[in-house]
């Protein structure tokens, strides 16, 4: 098996209203994906769905809800498949950072964070991971972060949701391999994207220029397309997740410390 076929297949993607998401549902539909299109913001998933259906002829269905809430997968999957639609393939891209120091957070913003970014997550996964394996054709996508493969102050929090989904990911691709299941981490650095402007993140883009989300999502399902695909993908700024992991620990922190503080004096 080479190249995905999309077409005939339906592939949910979180967080599609804008920026990434939105470029997934895009590019997938391009391929010939029918589209369940998940955020809560109703009127931008409105939007792109009838720019889809107008450019591909694909099926979207939209749902304009909160993934942070409890058992957010299990109730997702209960209201698809009510309505007859059956998921071969899953985009996590939903989540959202803050950029602060810790003392500073708002606990009740970093329970929604690590609710949405981890919890919503898992449960989407495990909700879906037996659908998926079984189609024998299906993808699912998890949205990591070049932030996941070192501690970084002042988003340590967001840093720490993201270093779960890569490992996690990474678990679900050996536990997956031989199914038909294609299973994939992308590690996106900095990005022309709304999340850096909610984040409050303007300067931190490490030595290295932002990405398009046409790039990262072109990466990601060029990766997929590989029979013997890796388990994650660094899609921008590669040079310092492989700095984290020759230098010594004390002055990776010590760089992304003072690198953070630098971005936050100029936001």
């Amino acid at each position: 098996m080479s190249k995905i076929d999309y077409r005939n297949q339906t592939t949910i993607v979180t967080g599609a209203s804008s920026g990434l998401g939105a470029e997934f549902a895009r590019q997938l539909a391009a391929r010939g994906s029918n589209l369940v299109l998940v955020a809560r913001r109703a009127g931008r998933l409105e939007s792109l769905a009838d720019e889809l259906t107008r450019a591909h002829g694909v099926t979207v269905t939209v749902i304009a809800r909160d993934l942070g809430q409890p058992d957010a997968g299990r109730s997702l999957r209960a209201e698809l498949e009510s309505r007859g639609i059956h998921a071969t393939g899953l985009v996590n891209n939903a989540g959202f950072g803050t950029h602060n120091a810790f003392g500073d957070e708002d606990p009740d913003r970093l329970q929604d964070m690590i609710a949405l970014n981890v919890s919503a997550l898992v449960d989407l996964s495990r909700a879906y991971i037996e659908p998926l394996t079984s189609a024998g054709t299906g993808v699912l996508i998890n949205v990591a972060s070049l932030l996941g493969f070192q501690p970084t102050p002042y988003l340590s929090a967001y840093g720490a949701t993201k270093a779960f989904v890569l490992s996690f990911t990474e678990s679900l691709w050996e536990e997956t391999r031989g199914t038909g299941l294609r299973v994939l981490a992308i590690s996106p650095g900095a990005m022309q994207t709304e999340f850096f402007d909610a984040a409050g993140s303007q300067s931190a883009d490490y030595g290295a220029k932002r990405a398009t989300p046409q790039d990262v999502v072109r990466i990601a399902l060029k990766t997929l397309d590989r029979p013997s695909g890796p388990p994650s993908v660094i899609t921008n700024g590669r040079a310092l997740a492989v700095a984290s992991r020759f230098l010594p620990r004390r002055q990776v922190v010590r760089f992304m410390g003072s690198t953070q503080r630098r971005a936050m004096s100029h936001a």
